[in-house]
């Protein structure tokens, strides 16, 4: 099933990018996207099970949003997206040490059904999270814009 989404503003958001340099630039995009993304592992979080006789390393305390993958899921990653090197790219998801009981959790196995967190969080998540991202990077930019500024001024007196 394929489902079209609307975006407005990000043509605009993208020439203002162009404006800055190519590391302040990746800087706001990272800034953006993890502040963005950390509702949708909010709530996967708490949809995922908590075993009450556990201690702190139940799956529910161990989702996040970050720019790292799990060896496999890195080298898989990067045979796909080889030619890709200038995206920023956040993930989120369990932590490499819940991973593979996470994966069991989320898709079920042979003995256990699926206890779903991931995919009903990125269903409820994904249309409110571009619009954050969207004023996320306009304010994101904004600040940017404006340390360059003064970083212009600093060096203009020295």
């Amino acid at each position: 099933m394929t489902e079209v989404m609307r975006t407005t503003g990000f043509a605009d958001l993208e020439q203002a990018l162009k404006d800055l340099s190519k590391s302040a630039g990746k800087g706001v995009l990272r800034r953006s996207l993890k502040t963005a993304a950390q509702p949708i592992a909010d709530l996967a979080s708490s949809l995922a099970p908590d075993d009450p006789n556990t201690t702190s390393e139940d799956l529910h305390r161990e989702i996040f949003v970050s720019r790292k993958l799990s060896r496999q899921d890195a080298s898989q990653h990067r045979k796909m997206f080889r030619d890709d090197r200038s995206a920023v790219e956040m993930f989120v998801g369990p932590s490499v040490k819940a991973y593979p009981q996470a994966l069991m959790q989320e898709f079920g196995t042979v003995y256990q059904p699926p206890q779903a967190y991931m995919r009903p969080a990125w269903d409820q998540e994904k249309k409110p999270t571009l619009d954050r991202l969207g004023r996320e990077m306009m304010i994101e930019i904004d600040k940017a814009m404006a340390r360059a500024a003064r970083k212009a001024a600093r060096q203009a007196r020295a």
